[in-house]
């Protein structure tokens, strides 16, 4: 029997993990373990993030290597964020129809494919081209691994895993500038490329010993009828728009720290790139102990009133952060400390808001967990865009865009609960 979310009591610290399976799977059953598909899960969410942000200390020498401008390799990045955001749309409804495990393992072809083309690029344009194939399948397992949670779990265990991939999708931009940097000091960036392939051939090869198939394959074919209808059935539903509204404003926001910290820091207080890996690296632990409570918030208040902490707390770290730069304007401290505020309430509100969305649809996690996911991106790219252009200052630019997103989020969130 499933427990609906956010009402289970209070005493889940001492429950394990409820693993709901679905109706029987299109392959052979096959004994699953919590913590081995919580483990795949998170793997194939980070995937995406890894495969750009390893190699960010290194686009001065990639440039240099290619001929180009570092602004040119940037477009990599851009490229990359595109074609895994609209991939998704495809991807989700398409799983729903044929399963999760030849879309998945396709897409983990395709991206190892494309890791291996940017391996031996010659030039930008041929990197250009393996980061397209890359983002083509990257786009597939980001989307899948939320569908798959949805397969399997229900309930605070669902919260939990999607807890397990905020962590996972913070570390993975927190950790992986290290790794890239420790790789190109001692083999040269193209061994970047190297890392990632195998770490999603090592990841495949855990999804198809553990996990498999957890989706019976439909006997009909996708259609784009049957593909829009169901999107524009999500649109129109409340329960699903209100939660990816709220995650959409504060991806905008998490972007807008990646993208406009480093200049601050780098810039503006005159720190180190090695410093700068570091912070980003305690980035990771704020959210994960962000994330490990919003699980506990949900049973004990709601998820209602649970996502209402998070976001006061991100709305008092970003309003906080650009009074700071406005005030103290050389001041390191108040920056680290409202910005670590926002983060540590976006990671309260994350897996929360994944949950509720992709919670009521069941029957079509796929679609959900795309649209879910277009939605994170273009938020995404919306609050890196945004920070780089509303002020000549970056401080200024980036606390502007945290006070805006965390206080739109606020405001929409309880007007979606009135409505």
């Amino acid at each position: 029997m499933f427990l609906r979310f956010g009402q289970q009591a209070r005493d889940t610290q001492a429950m394990s993990i409820e693993v709901v399976l679905s109706r029987a799977p299109a392959t052979k059953p096959r004994q699953r373990t919590a913590i081995a598909c919580r483990v795949v899960i998170c793997a194939f969410a980070a995937t995406g993030i890894l495969a750009t942000n390893i190699f960010l200390p290194s686009l001065p020498a990639i440039a240099a290597d290619l001929r180009v401008s570092s602004a040119a390799v940037t477009s990599t990045i851009t490229v990359f964020l595109a074609i895994f955001a609209v991939g998704q749309l495809i991807v989700g409804p398409v799983s729903d129809r044929l399963g999760r495990q030849m879309p998945i393992l396709i897409g983990l072809c395709i991206f190892v494919l494309g890791t291996i083309w940017c391996t031996f690029a010659g030039d930008l344009l041929g990197l250009l081209i393996g980061r397209s194939i890359q983002a083509s399948g990257a786009c597939t397992m980001a989307v899948l691994s939320r569908a798959i949670a949805r397969d399997l779990f229900d309930g605070q265990a669902l919260a939990k895993v999607m807890a397990s991939i905020t962590i996972a999708t913070a570390a993975a931009p927190g950790f992986s500038p290290l790794v890239g940097s420790a790789l190109d000091h001692l083999f040269g960036w193209r061994s970047e490329f190297v890392f990632v392939a195998v770490f999603a051939i090592c990841a495949g090869a855990a999804y198809v010993t553990f996990v498999g198939e957890t989706k019976v394959a439909s006997d009909s074919s996708p259609h784009q009828r049957s593909v829009t209808s169901s999107y524009l059935g999500l649109i129109r539903d409340a329960r699903f728009v209100a939660p990816a509204r709220t995650a959409s404003f504060l991806m905008a926001g998490l972007f807008a720290v990646f993208s406009g910290a480093p200049r601050v820091l780098l810039e503006g207080f005159g720190l180190s790139p090695v410093t700068l890996g570091l912070l980003f690296a305690g980035v990771v632990f704020v959210v994960f102990g962000a994330a490990m409570l919003a699980p506990r918030l949900s049973a004990r208040f709601g998820l209602h009133h649970a996502t209402l902490i998070g976001l006061g707390s991100a709305v008092v770290g970003g309003v906080a952060l650009l009074l700071a730069v406005m005030v103290a304007r050389n001041s390191l401290l108040p920056f680290l400390v409202t910005a670590s505020i926002f983060l540590f309430g976006l990671g309260i509100v994350s897996p929360l808001s994944s949950a509720a969305a992709l919670s009521p649809f069941g029957d079509k996690a796929g679609a959900a967990a795309a649209l879910f996911g277009f939605s994170q991106m273009a938020g995404a790219a919306c609050g890196a865009s945004l920070a780089a252009v509303l002020a000549s200052d970056p401080a200024i630019g980036l606390g502007t865009v945290l006070a805006l997103t965390s206080l739109l989020a606020l405001v929409l969130h309880g007007k979606g609960r009135s409505g």
